[in-house]
């Protein structure tokens, strides 16, 4: 999510000169005739992230959005989210009662977009060099549990897995099993840079200028058979230093449509004003944020400091002065829209208390005020971000029992430094890597987990999580995903803030603005396509 938790948005510079000779998208000249969308995702090569769409590294949802248009998974989201269904497969089905065997046959005639077969080899062969090469940065963890990949035929595969998975199938319709080939990738290396191949939808030519992506262009694959239906021929994906920049093409017809991200003064702009031909379409989201700690630092080591900050802050307040109408309180690791979400966090503590959080740091002989930086990114979230911890900052300094500073840095520093534990509190974002409960909380709670926390619950580890994962239907699965929210409001190893609400805004003429992106923020252009003018 770098983990999905990476929206690399907004690096300064990113506007170049070479996009001006396109045309305006109005007039149908934007990259010769390809529906345009702008987004403030960066991509860059560079020595901390030297392969931004190779599937064993990439785990962010600006590259992941790249990966869906162009290499193909065995499952993939429905338009509308829900249980995935077969997409390179046609059809995929546990053949156990254990939920311990997955079995897909893939469709006849597979081709990658080169003309060369795909078989189940090349499936085994995608899914093991993640697993080989288990890049820190990159998304093995979610395939961790698999034991052994089979390819029984050249149609079939077959899945064993360590442990009882029911949301197995949600792992095979993220791009950490994107199916590539060995003529184009090495079985245990990254393939740097910007060049991707595969089956997908799309092919992809990267325009690039200092090592950072500028322009994708996304051509359809004539060799492409799946379960999506393309809506145009031609998309191009431009990428914009600000929202505002970003906002500015938009309003001159340079580009279709912005996918990510504008920024809450924009949405509030174009819910009330929107420029001539432009309109804003509200969508469905499963975005969070939070504060993360490391448990093992001096200042949050003791978790009455970390109860009595989530005693003390102000969700709404904070929202009403940074977010607006972009985002809701949130009082748990789980949406609100997710089966088994339950609001924990309000339910222990509370509205703003300050008397409790005060209560609570004496009952332990915490003196006060409590002297914590808040750590941030300021160039991965967008706009909203600085202003965002100067709010949370004030909020807790008004309550005198703490002493708050912030630190905001660029994202190549901050990570790597909450990584390795430098930050005894830090801001972070997660975009799910599929719409179940699970994906909210073992990626913070499971050994090796993506905060890289020293944080541990066994109750959690050997009890809940397997148990959750045993249950096909996810309602049954419910009162442990309950318990596990419980445990994280009683030991705040993180601490959930809001989650986000998403916003499209397109130019007339464009359909399929309302399926362009999901809950869990895949970018779907093949739902894109031109249409009478509003």
């Amino acid at each position: 999510m770098n983990r999905k938790t990476m929206v690399l948005t907004a690096a300064a510079g990113l506007l170049t000169p070479t996009l001006a000779a396109c045309g305006t998208a109005t007039g149908g000249g934007a990259g010769s005739g390809a529906i345009v969308v702008g987004t403030t995702d960066r991509f860059e090569a560079a020595e901390y992230a030297p392969a931004p769409f190779d599937p064993a590294y990439a785990y962010d949802a600006g590259a992941w959005n790249v990966l869906r248009q162009t290499v193909q998974t065995l499952m993939h989201t429905p338009r509308a989210g829900g249980q995935p269904v077969p997409e390179a497969a046609s059809d995929c089905r546990f053949t156990d009662t254990g939920n311990e065997s997955y079995r897909c046959t893939l469709r006849p005639g597979l081709k990658f977009a080169s003309g060369d077969p795909l078989t189940a080899k090349d499936v085994k062969f995608s899914i093991d060099r993640v697993l080989a090469i288990k890049d820190e940065n990159g998304p093995s963890s979610l395939l961790a549990n698999i034991d052994s990949v089979e390819a029984k035929a050249a149609d079939t595969v077959v899945f064993h897995l360590k442990t009882p998975d029911a949301t197995f199938p949600y792992k095979l319709s993220t791009p950490a099993t994107g199916i590539v080939s060995e003529k184009n990738y090495d079985a245990k290396k990254l393939r740097e840079g910007f060049a991707v191949d595969g089956s997908g939808p799309y092919t992809m030519k990267a325009e690039v200028k200092n090592n950072q992506l500028v322009r994708a262009v996304f051509s359809k694959n004539p060799n492409y058979k799946g379960d999506l239906k393309l809506q145009n021929d031609k998309a191009e994906l431009r990428t914009y230093a600000d929202s505002t920049a970003m906002g500015r093409a938009l309003a001159d017809g340079k580009i279709h449509m912005i996918s990510r991200t504008l920024s809450p003064a924009q949405i509030g702009e174009f819910s009330t004003k929107p420029p001539k031909g432009v309109r804003l379409t509200p969508l469905s989201g499963l975005e969070i944020r939070y504060i993360g700690f490391n448990t093992d630092a001096p200042v949050v080591k003791d978790k009455a400091v970390r109860q009595a900050l989530a005693a003390a802050v102000d969700r709404n307040a904070l929202i009403d002065k940074v977010y607006g109408k972009s985002a809701q309180p949130l009082y748990s690791l789980v949406p609100t829209t997710v089966t088994g979400h339950v609001n924990s966090f309000y339910n222990k503590y509370g509205a703003p208390n300050t008397a409790k959080a005060a209560g609570l740091l004496k009952d332990a002989g915490i003196k006060t005020p409590v002297k914590l930086t808040l750590n941030y990114t300021n160039d991965h979230y967008g706009d909203g971000t600085a202003a965002e911890f100067e709010a949370l900052k004030a909020q807790l300094n008004s309550t005198q029992l703490f002493d708050i500073t912030v630190q905001g840095s660029d994202w190549a520093d901050f990570r790597p430094a909450q990584k390795k534990g430098d930050h005894a509190a830090y801001g972070l974002g997660w975009f799910p890597d599929y719409p179940d409960a699970d994906n909210f909380l073992a990626p913070f709670l499971e050994q090796d987990n993506f905060l890289g926390t020293p944080y541990a619950n066994a109750a959690v580890r050997t009890r809940l999580l397997p148990e959750s994962r045993r249950a096909a239907d996810r309602n049954v699965a419910v009162p442990a995903i309950t318990e596990m929210q419980d445990i994280v409001a009683e030991d705040v190893p993180v601490l959930p803030l809001w989650q986000g609400k998403q916003y499209v805004a397109a130019r007339d003429g464009i359909t399929g603005v309302e399926w362009s992106v999901n809950a869990i923020s895949d970018l779907q252009l093949w739902e894109l396509g031109r249409g009478v003018s509003g």
